[in-house]
């Protein structure tokens, strides 16, 4: 089992550093981060990171670890030029990038910043077309492609990434769309969700691998939770009452937590810092328990 680290797009830069470059240090496995313009709320304020300009630094700075979006949204960029943007920064992290890309679904920036929101349809088929568009290039020296939305001349991608390819990643779990998607594209896949939500959508993914003939173990699966690891029911209730999955409880009851992950067949848990406290050091010393307490018994 893999343990990678999320810090939020709401962080000053020397905190996100910070945050990435302990992570590295004490062990986790992987950097993801949010591709997002504003916080999803009504009043469209607070700061919020530009996700690849960030994971460009991070590369640069923080060593050793995987690193990638969670995920980027397919709407905000041109395939073909973000297929550019993750050669560079492969380069960049000497090898380490993972591309996290989905169709898409915060409507509010799409609105203030003019970007066309589509259909779920829409989008989801756009996202389909920009996967053949990142695979070709990634794999050609020129591509062509001509499709509904997205089109190739003559393309070239160089520098060649230095991971033939990078791993692609699809983040979703639309069961008739995403997931077939994810069967036909993916190294990876990822999820908010508990084991059970896991199973169910793995079962899923396989089906879909197995009716286009692909060995569903090429693929590998990750999932994201809210961590709250306290000896306090009452915060870990009041973490739970967000509605998103939680690793939650005492060490021994997140542990059990983990260990159905594992056997669910995930091979990555992904913790945001969202509910790891306000400060700096509150979120450190909260890594530092979870580590200690948690990932070191499944080292």
């Amino acid at each position: 089992m893999r343990f990678s680290f999320w810090p939020g797009p709401g962080n000053a830069w020397a905190d996100t550093l910070a945050l990435a470059r302990h992570a590295e240090r004490t062990g986790w496995d992987g950097i993801w981060y949010a591709d997002h313009f504003m916080p999803n709320a009504p009043d469209n304020t607070g700061p919020t990171s530009e996700c690849w300009t960030t994971i460009a630094a991070l590369a640069a700075a923080v060593p050793r670890v995987r690193i990638g979006p969670l995920v980027t949204g397919n709407t905000y960029r041109h395939p073909a030029i973000l297929a550019k943007m993750a050669a560079n920064v492969d380069h960049i992290s000497g090898g380490r990038l993972v591309l996290g890309l989905g169709a898409g679904w915060q409507e509010n920036e799409h609105v203030a910043y003019g970007i066309p929101f589509h259909t779920v349809g829409g989008r989801l088929r756009r996202l389909e077309e920009a996967c053949e568009v990142i695979t070709r290039l990634f794999a050609n020296e020129h591509s062509d492609f001509e499709g509904k939305y997205y089109s190739l001349k003559n393309a070239p991608l160089s520098p060649r990434p230095i991971q033939r390819p990078i791993p692609l990643l699809i983040g979703g779990g639309g069961e008739k769309m995403t997931l077939r998607i994810a069967a036909r594209y993916a190294q990876e896949w990822n999820i908010w969700g508990d084991p059970a939500l896991l199973r169910h959508k793995m079962a899923i993914l396989d089906r879909h691998c197995e009716e286009i003939g692909r060995n569903p173990a090429e693929i590998q699966r990750s999932a994201i939770a809210l961590l709250a690891l306290s000896d306090d029911p009452a915060f870990v209730e009041r973490v739970r009452q967000s509605g998103r999955p939680v690793l939650g409880g005492t060490a021994e009851e997140v542990r059990a937590t983990v260990q159905e992950y594992i056997d669910a067949g995930v091979h990555e848990l992904v913790v945001p810092d969202f509910t790891l406290g306000r400060t700096l050091d509150a979120r450190i010393a909260a890594m530092d328990r979870f580590r200690e307490e948690v990932i070191e018994r499944f080292r």
